[in-house]
């Protein structure tokens, strides 16, 4: 079985469209969504019936769960806050429904097990961060525990791709784009983020593709135009007014020369230049 995983869209349209354009060409048997899926941008409804569409297995994230007033918005910055209002006051009530009725974790069978933040007993699961070797330790034990015998546990919620292996009492971050898995290991894997990418370079969305006949995890990395979002998420009043805009202008020439085979030859242009040639 082939099953790819995503998390965090956070209701950005473009980049969950191309996501799913190019998960399309990977021979993918099931899909897993992470949760998050509204939150921040300006296409929460669209983002929903996408995954509904698809029939994915999805798992509810802490701003799914704030807009179906399942949590409060305690702890939240006043920009996540602000669009968990704009979201609930614009989704139909079939949509809160459907959010409302998103578990907080999945099982397939033994292959995985799938969460938004982390994997546990106690409550506040989907707000919980797995930032500390402390964390993943605790996470690991959860799983090692876990009823379904699955070695697997997939979470989202810090926007960040990220392996970790447990073996023989040791974890590990495991880097590259094509691992291959132990049977005797356990493994924590982070997708990163579809939609709302932060705190490194990053800019694309990226997922895993989670290959259980072959014991194999692949990345895979998605450019789209981030420049629409970013616009309609200002529009709706979503984002800072102070947004950098010349951030949104070099998104764009990016993506453009990109488009044109330009890319690399603006970049050795402009080295060029600031090597006083």
């Amino acid at each position: 079985m082939k099953i790819a995983i995503i998390s965090d869209i956070h209701a950005n349209w473009e980049a969950l469209e191309t996501t799913v354009h190019d998960i399309s060409g990977q021979g993918v048997d099931r899909i897993v969504c992470l949760g998050d899926i509204v939150g921040y941008n300006a296409n929460p409804a669209e983002c929903v019936a996408i995954l509904r569409e698809l029939d994915a297995d999805c798992v509810g994230g802490n701003h799914d769960r704030a807009v179906a007033e399942q949590i409060t918005t305690a702890g939240f910055s006043v920009r996540a806050a602000r669009a968990v209002v704009w979201t609930r006051e614009r989704l139909v009530s079939d949509v809160i429904e459907f959010l409302t009725g998103l578990p907080l974790q999945v099982s397939l069978e033994t292959h995985l097990v799938a969460v938004h933040g982390t994997l546990g007993p106690h409550g506040g699961c989907e707000n919980t961060y797995l930032d500390s070797d402390e964390r993943r330790l605790r996470c690991f034990e959860a799983l090692m525990q876990h009823p379904s015998r699955a070695r697997i546990c997939a979470y989202g919620h810090t926007h960040r791709l990220a392996i970790f292996e447990l073996r023989e009492g040791s974890v590990r971050a495991l880097d590259g784009d094509e691992i291959s898995l132990c049977e005797d290991s356990y493994y924590l894997i982070n997708p990163g983020t579809v939609g709302e990418p932060r705190g490194t370079s990053e800019r694309r969305a990226t997922y895993l593709i989670l290959d259980t006949a072959q014991l194999g995890l692949s990345v895979r990395r998605v450019e789209y135009n981030s420049s629409v979002p970013a616009l309609k998420t200002r529009r709706a009043g979503l984002a800072p007014r102070s947004a950098s805009i010349t951030t949104m202008f070099r998104t764009a020439v990016k993506w453009s020369t990109r488009q044109l085979g330009m890319y690399n030859f603006v970049r050795r242009f402009r080295g060029g230049i600031s090597g006083g040639l």
